[in-house]
């Protein structure tokens, strides 16, 4: 029996399921086109997943993250984050590499911006301190979807707060290339807002860097992203377009 899927099941309300919908912009052409939702909020899925991960297994997670409800995969998700979090603590390596191994052979489910910010920094930032992140920049590079091009950026939260900020920089370098040049590609608002969100989150840790890498590169930078990066500079005037 999944007890992780029977119980998020047993959670649904569907009086707010409209309302995630629409916050999920589900309709025709927009990012979460087509996906289904129980109207269950993140406490209440966090809570189910306080109760059940300890017993669930590699199949009920497979189950779940392939579910076509929205809450199910981001319960599996939310399982594999502290499944990973108890193999890191019992240094069991096996378990922890079965962790990021089914994360990243399952990213085509983490499909929408708070699957993709819920997990991936807990998963493959926290796997990838002491390790070799070349994974990320060929999913910010050549990821098949704006999901799994997030992940490469946003992963490196967990860079930041050890306070290396030189994966974020380099990362955010890659969608900025192909807002120069010849390409000049109009990057998703996601990414921006991703990117953006993040050198801010560097800046916390050394405003002085961030500045001067801004500098060097505003003229190019799209509007979205470069207003997400300077939110916490207060004097930084920005130009018109």
């Amino acid at each position: 029996m999944n007890r992780l899927l029977n119980e998020m099941m047993n959670k649904q309300d569907p009086s707010q399921v409209a309302n995630l919908a629409r916050f999920f912009k589900t309709g025709p052409g927009q990012y979460g086109e087509g996906d289904k939702f129980l109207g269950i909020k993140v406490p209440v899925t966090r809570g189910v997943v306080k109760q059940c991960w300890k017993e669930t297994t590699f199949d009920d997670l497979e189950e779940c993250i392939s579910s076509c409800f929205h809450e199910v995969r981001l319960a599996a998700l939310l399982t594999l984050v502290l499944i990973l979090r108890q193999a890191q603590k019992n240094k069991d390596a096996a378990l922890a590499q079965r962790c990021v191994d089914f994360y990243l052979t399952h990213t085509q489910y983490v499909n929408n911006w708070d699957l993709v910010d819920l997990s991936c920094y807990e998963i493959l930032g926290v796997w990838l301190l002491d390790k070799d992140r070349s994974v990320l920049y060929d999913l910010a590079r050549n990821g098949k979807t704006i999901w799994e091009r997030r992940i490469g950026i946003v992963s490196t939260m967990q860079f930041l707060r050890y306070g290396q900020l030189d994966d974020t920089y380099k990362i955010a370098d890659i969608f900025l290339e192909e807002c120069r040049g010849e390409k000049k590609i109009v990057l998703h608002d996601l990414l921006q807002k991703a990117v953006g969100w993040l050198l801010r989150e560097a800046g916390k840790r050394d405003e002085a860097r961030l500045r001067k890498w801004l500098l060097l590169r505003q003229d190019y930078m799209p509007r979205t992203m470069l207003r997400y990066a300077v939110e916490r500079l207060g004097d930084w005037e920005l130009k018109k377009k």
